[in-house]
């Protein structure tokens, strides 16, 4: 049932959503910043959304099997760019309006104790299906490390804290995109979800089946309005956490947040199985700050790019 509430959601934004973009082209540039004029310069040469539409009939089958890399020429990696766009223009409006806001006000108002307590919370609840992938990749002994973790901080400060780092178990987070991956299945094209943002076709699918298994889904299942507060919260808080990054990205943000977004993913899974760094595809222009700082990425939707 929520997945189709998400979906009627998604619908339901882009439609509501439409006007303001057209608005907000129309807002004169000298009160824009040089980041907000680059960034609207380069989504003005983007088709329109119908145009994007139709571009789809030209997109082929092999197109989707591809391996996406940061590394590859954008017609491989990202041949769905004119409808990506468009819903990167989308998630943008949300951004700057909804949730930038909101995350600005959370940072001022929560304190940070307060604000790494329900991180670590969240955090804590996710070690079991961290545990779950890790065995699927068939790495039972990191998979026994991460259920000590869940159990030490679980029992001593009801996952508030982590207290388990400091024994030297720290956390490794994993999906089941990343999962799938593992095992070589390639990851499609990249993609951009309304409202989520940045993804690839593998990485939709594994989404799904983490929605799955997130704890709160049963936990609040007869509760849909503390469901979906929750989530809310947990975008606002993740917003929150790449603030500083809007000064970092300059020039064409859409391709920047996609390449960061690939080569971390690619990074992920050749770490987890012990590839060499050298083997990775990386590019050239992508500092090791902004690397760090996508981690936050697939957790928040608008600052999308």
């Amino acid at each position: 049932m929520r997945q189709q509430q998400y979906v009627w959601i998604s619908l339901l934004t882009l439609g509501m959503t439409s006007p303001a973009f057209a608005n907000e082209s129309a807002v004169d540039s000298s009160t824009r910043t040089t980041a907000e004029v680059d960034s609207s310069a380069a989504t003005s040469k983007a088709p329109s959304r119908f145009e994007s539409l139709k571009e789809l009939k030209n997109i082929k089958a092999q197109d989707l099997k591809v391996n996406a890399n940061a590394a590859q020429p954008e017609s491989v990696k990202d041949p769905l760019q004119p409808l990506n766009r468009q819903v990167y223009a989308l998630n943008d409006v949300l951004d700057r309006n909804i949730a930038r806001p909101l995350a600005v006000q959370y940072t001022e108002k929560v304190p940070g104790d307060v604000r790494g307590s329900y991180r670590n919370f969240r955090k804590n609840l996710g070690e079991p299906w961290n545990a779950v992938n890790q065995l699927i990749q068939g790495r039972p002994l990191r998979a026994a490390k991460t259920l000590g973790r869940f159990t030490v901080n679980t029992i001593t400060t009801l996952g508030l804290a982590d207290p388990a780092r400091r024994l030297g178990m720290e956390t490794e987070d994993e999906d089941f995109g990343t999962t799938l991956g593992y095992f070589g299945v390639p990851s499609g094209p990249y993609l951009v979800l309304p409202i989520i943002g940045p993804s690839t076709f593998r990485d939709g699918f594994g989404r799904l089946v983490d929605s799955q298994a997130r704890p709160q889904k049963y936990i609040l299942e007869d509760h849909d309005g503390l469901y979906w507060t929750e989530q809310a919260l947990r975008g606002i808080d993740a917003r929150s956490q790449i603030l500083d990054v809007e000064q970092v990205l300059q020039g064409d943000r859409y391709a920047a947040i996609r390449d960061i977004y690939l080569q971390r993913k690619n990074f992920e899974i050749a770490e987890k199985k012990g590839l060499e760094a050298e083997s990775i595809s990386f590019i050239e222009d992508v500092e090791d700050d902004y690397i760090e700082d996508e981690e936050n990425f697939d957790s928040v939707a608008p600052l999308t790019e």
